[in-house]
C-alpha cells in the first residue's frame, strides 16, 4: 500500500522539480531519486532493537527517540554535515512527520555523501546509514537475508 502511494508521489517530484542527475551505486530513476524507510534505517543502528518498547505503529518514534536520547543521531549528522553545528535537541523532535522528514533528510545526505548502505533489487533501492553507524547483529541479518536473495541485494 505505502508503494502504491509513493511511486505516484516520486512521479510528481520527478514531474515538476529540477533534480540533479543520480551518481549513486543504486538508483531508483536516472534523476537523484532515493526511498528512505525511517523504521529500517533507524533499527539498523540500535544494537538490539527488539528490546525496546516498539510496536508496529510507532516503532520509528520508539527508535527515534531511543537514538536522540542516547546520542547516536546527533553522532551520525555530525557526521554527514561535518564541520557544522547542530544548535537543537533533538529529542525535543516529537512529531511523528517530522521524525521521518529528519531520517529521510539523513538518507539523502548519506547518498550526497557517497556513504551509505542500501538494501533491494532492480525495484527499488532503500537507503540505511553509512555502514560504520550499522550495528553488527543488524549487518549480520542485512548479510543473511541478502545471501537468500541473491545477488545485488546488499550495496554498501
Amino acid at each position: 500500500m505505502l508503494k502504491e502511494h509513493a511511486n505516484p508521489c516520486a512521479a510528481h517530484v520527478l514531474a515538476l522539480a529540477d533534480l540533479k542527475e543520480a551518481r549513486h551505486g543504486v538508483p531508483l530513476d536516472s534523476k537523484a531519486l532515493v526511498d528512505a524507510f525511517p523504521g529500517a534505517f533507524l533499527g539498523t543502528m540500535i544494537e538490539n532493537p527488539g528490546e525496546l518498547a516498539a510496536r508496529r505503529g510507532d516503532r520509528s518514534d520508539t527508535f527515534f527517540r531511543h537514538l536522540a536520547e542516547n546520542g547516536r543521531l546527533r553522532v551520525l549528522i555530525d557526521y554527514l554535515l561535518p564541520r557544522r553545528t547542530l544548535t537543537g535537541d533533538l529529542a525535543a523532535v516529537t512529531n511523528h512527520d517530522d521524525m521521518a522528514a529528519l531520517v529521510c533528510a539523513l538518507s539523502a545526505l548519506g547518498v550526497g555523501a557517497g556513504d551509505f548502505v542500501a538494501v533491494g533489487d532492480d525495484d527499488g533501492w532503500i537507503i540505511l546509514p553509512p555502514r560504520a553507524f550499522i550495528q553488527p547483529a543488524q549487518w549480520a541479518l542485512l548479510e543473511a537475508n541478502a545471501s537468500d536473495q541473491g545477488a545485488g541485494k546488499l550495496f554498501a
